[in-house]
This record gives C-alpha cells, sequence and structure tokens, in this order.
C-alpha cells in the first residue's frame, strides 16, 4: 500500500491539505480517547472511599482498563485495512463515548470494573492515529509524524490528571457531595468524543489519494477480501512480535503510570488529591515533545543509517528507560522523585516514539496488521505490570524497580528486528526519490 500523494513535509499550518487535516484530527481525536480513557484515575482516591476498594480490587481495575484494548487494537488494526481509517475511528469514538458517559452509574465493585474495563476499548484509538499518518507522509517524516500525532494525544494523559480534579472541583463548587461529584465529571470527556466522532468523518479522509472505498472501486487498491492473507502474513512475522514485547516495555509502563500516578504520590509522599494529580501529570505532559523527539531521532538515525539505525536508537532508549525507571523507584524524597520522574518519562516517550518510527516499515501491505500487534504489546505490557499492583506482598517502590530491570533486560530484543539489504536500498531509494519530487502534488486538498 504506497500512495502516491504522501507529504514529504509537516507543515503545522496547513489544514487545507488532506495529510495535515488528518494530521490534526488524528491527535485531537486520540486526546480525546485518552482523556476518556484515564479520565477517572485521578479521582480514584474518592471512587475508592465510596465503594471501598480493596488494593486487590484496585488492581484489578487497573488491568481492566488495559486487558480489552490488547484485542482491540489487533481487531482495529485488521479494521483499517479492511474499512479505512476513517470509518474505524468514527465509530469508535461515538461507540467509546458510551462506557464513559455510564460509568457515573456504577455503584459497586463489579459495575465499576465493567465499564472500566468497556472504556479500555478506545485505547484502541492509538492504532488508527498511528496508521492515518502512516499513510499520510512519506518516509522521511513518517516517524516524526507518528510521534507527534501520538505524543500530542498521549498528552490527553497528563491534561487528564491535572484537569479533571479541577472539573471534579468545579462541580462540588456547586454544592454536590463528592460521590455525586465524580460521576458528573465523568460526563465532560464522554461528550467530548461524541461530537468528535462526527468531525472525523467529515474532515477525513482514508489516505492521500481517496478514501478506500472509491479507490478499491477504482481498481486502484487491493479488495477488502485480501486483507485476511496478509494479517497472517504479520503474525508470523517474528520481527512483529519482538516489537510487540518492545512496546510492552514503553508504553505498557506509561499506561502504568496514567493509572497508578495519583495514588503512588498520596499514599508514599502524602500529597493532595489535587497536588498529587498536578505531580502525576507531569509524567503525560512530557508528550509535549518528548515523543515527537524519539521519532524525530529515528527519522535522522534512518536517513544517515538506514532502517537498522532506527532500530539500534530503539534499543539504547529502551535501556536508558528501564535505568532510570529503577532510578525513580529508589527515591524517598519528593524533589529528587519529581526530577527522576521526568527523567524517566522522557525515555519512555522517545522509546515510544522510536518503536513507531521503525513499525511503518515492517510490512506495507499489512500496516494495519503490524500496527495494531506492536500497540496491543503496549496494553499486554500494562496488564503484565498491573499484577505486579494488586498484591499487598510487594510494595509500589519495589514493584517499579523489578519493573525497570525487565525493560532494560528486553532491550536486547531491538537485534532481531532486521532488514533485508535489497529492501534497505529500497526503502532509502523511495525516500530520496519523494524528498526530491516534494511538490504540490502530496498536498492536493
Amino acid at each position: 500500500m504506497d500512495f502516491q500523494n504522501k507529504a514529504a513535509k509537516i507543515r503545522l499550518f496547513n489544514f487545507r491539505s488532506i495529510p495535515m487535516r488528518t494530521f490534526h484530527m488524528t491527535w485531537f481525536a486520540f486526546f480525546l480517547c485518552f482523556f476518556g480513557w484515564f479520565g477517572i484515575a485521578p479521582l480514584m482516591a474518592v471512587v475508592r472511599e465510596e465503594l471501598a476498594l480493596t488494593p486487590k480490587q484496585i488492581g484489578n481495575t487497573i488491568i481492566a482498563s488495559v486487558a480489552i484494548t490488547v484485542i482491540a487494537r489487533v481487531i482495529i488494526g485488521w479494521l483499517c485495512d479492511r474499512i479505512g481509517p476513517r470509518l474505524a475511528y468514527t465509530w469508535l469514538l461515538i461507540l467509546g463515548s458510551i462506557p464513559v458517559l455510564c460509568i457515573g452509574l456504577a455503584d459497586s465493585y463489579e459495575s465499576f470494573l465493567l465499564f472500566r474495563l468497556a472504556i479500555g476499548a478506545i485505547g484502541a484509538s492509538f492504532v488508527i492515529t498511528q496508521y492515518h499518518t502512516s499513510v499520510m507522509f512519506a518516509p522521511n517524516v513518517v516517524g516524526t509524524a507518528n510521534a507527534t500525532t501520538a505524543g500530542w494525544g498521549n498528552l490527553g494523559g497528563g491534561v487528564t490528571q491535572m484537569v479533571m480534579p479541577l472539573i471534579f472541583a468545579g462541580i462540588l463548587s456547586l454544592g454536590v457531595n463528592e460521590y455525586l461529584g465524580w460521576r458528573l465529571a465523568m460526563i465532560v470527556p464522554g461528550i467530548a468524543l461524541f461530537f468528535t466522532g462526527f468531525l472525523y468523518y467529515r474532515f477525513t479522509k482514508d489516505s492521500p489519494d481517496g478514501n478506500y472505498a472509491e479507490l478499491r472501486a477504482a481498481k486502484q487498491m487491493d479488495s477488502g477480501s485480501a486483507v485476511n492473507s496478509t494479517f497472517w502474513e504479520a503474525c508470523r512475522d517474528h520481527r512483529v512480535w519482538a516489537l510487540f514485547v518492545l512496546y510492552g516495555a514503553c508504553f505498557g509502563l506509561e499506561l502504568t503510570f496514567d493509572n497508578i500516578a495519583a495514588l503512588y504520590y498520596i499514599d508514599y509522599f502524602g500529597l493532595s488529591l489535587k497536588t498529587a494529580g498536578l505531580v502525576a501529570s507531569l509524567f503525560g505532559l512530557m508528550n509535549i515533545f518528548a515523543r515527537t523527539l524519539g521519532g524525530v531521532v529515528g527519522d535522522k538515525a534512518g536517513i544517515r543509517w538506514g532502517l537498522k539505525g532506527r532500530v539500534y536508537f530503539l534499543g539504547i532508549v529502551l535501556l536508558l528507560e528501564g535505568m532510570a525507571l529503577m532510578l525513580f523507584s529508589q527515591m524517598r524524597v519528593l524533589p529528587l522523585s519529581i526530577a527522576t520522574l521526568v527523567l524517566f518519562s522522557l525515555f519512555v516517550k522517545m522509546s515510544e516514539g522510536a518503536t513507531y518510527s521503525v513499525v511503518p516499515f515492517i510490512n506495507k501491505k499489512a500496516l494495519g496488521a503490524v500496527a495494531g500487534i506492536v500497540a496491543a504489546g503496549g496494553n499486554a505490557g500494562a496488564v503484565a505490570a498491573g499484577f505486579l499492583f494488586r498484591t499487598e506482598d510487594i510494595p509500589w517502590p519495589s514493584a517499579l524497580l523489578i519493573l525497570g530491570i525487565l525493560v532494560a533486560a528486553s532491550s536486547s530484543l531491538a537485534l532481531l528486528v532486521r532488514f533485508s539489504p535489497a529492501y534497505e536500498a529500497e526503502v532509502r531509494r523511495d525516500m530520496e526519490a519523494r524528498i526530491r519530487v516534494a511538490t504540490p502534488s502530496s498536498e492536493i486538498a
């Protein structure tokens, strides 16, 4: 799947071209999905008190919020190849808004768990975001485009930690009690998700050359029935599963921290709900630039050393991430803890950007399948990490130390992601040709 009108440059203030309209809609939609996905996390101290949740039950809700996304991401990747990212995102946003709006109806541990499980499906939005930018941008900037849209979208996790307590406080100021307040606060992200679904349908197209239905009718792309064979082809590629684990070691940790950060600072540093939310937000706010930085360096390494340069950079930054997490786990003084949290967050986001500077080159015909499987690895990693936080026998600092060791060890799997010399040469020729040609045709509206 190699479209002709891919953009070879990222022009942030160009809202007329198909690639740049898509660029802005994808990150904004993903931002709102993250906001809805983790909107309840900074309010968990109130929910814990009302529903009398035990540490084990809280751990189960953390696992539930990311477990269903493993399956959802694989399915949504297949759907992107089959029906196109435009329709896939539209329906995910509209249907995903329903459990976000309805979680306020939870009145027991069991019902709260089911709503968190259902909300987790909107985490599949990441796959569509990465898929959509991958088909819109040329090889010389695709890593940067993927990293920036994902990073600005992931920023929703940081903004959520800061904004949801403020929305909650605003509702309380109207005379509402805490137990009704958190329920009303969740209506805000739910409504935003619902209306964004219609905007996505209106302002995007499946590819820079047009929508998939039109291209297939004109015999300019493979039929939807060919998608199944490419999906299984992706499943048989060991490189896909190596990236699955590597993405679990970075994005899996981000999801885990989005769920536990506020509670960690409340329980281990004695901060208030509002202050803990502000500190926890620093982890997510690093997405403003850190993930983009990973994609930019990945692209630069690819231009300089080819695809192997992208892979080596991924391995190095993952190793640094593991070391930073081990350091953070040992911090007992608040200022030092915050400083190492920021350092750890930097390497987490850069690792994520570096991963998706590699993904578009694994199998162009099965881009959705590859993107979906690798993205599912992020949630699988979060599920695995979640089990460390659901037991009372392991203190959270010890759990974080264990995770740091595992992340550092997993970085060696980058050595399994290799490309043939012939394919390396093909990618370089394609990239150089697009850079030379970078004409207004790549910006046709």
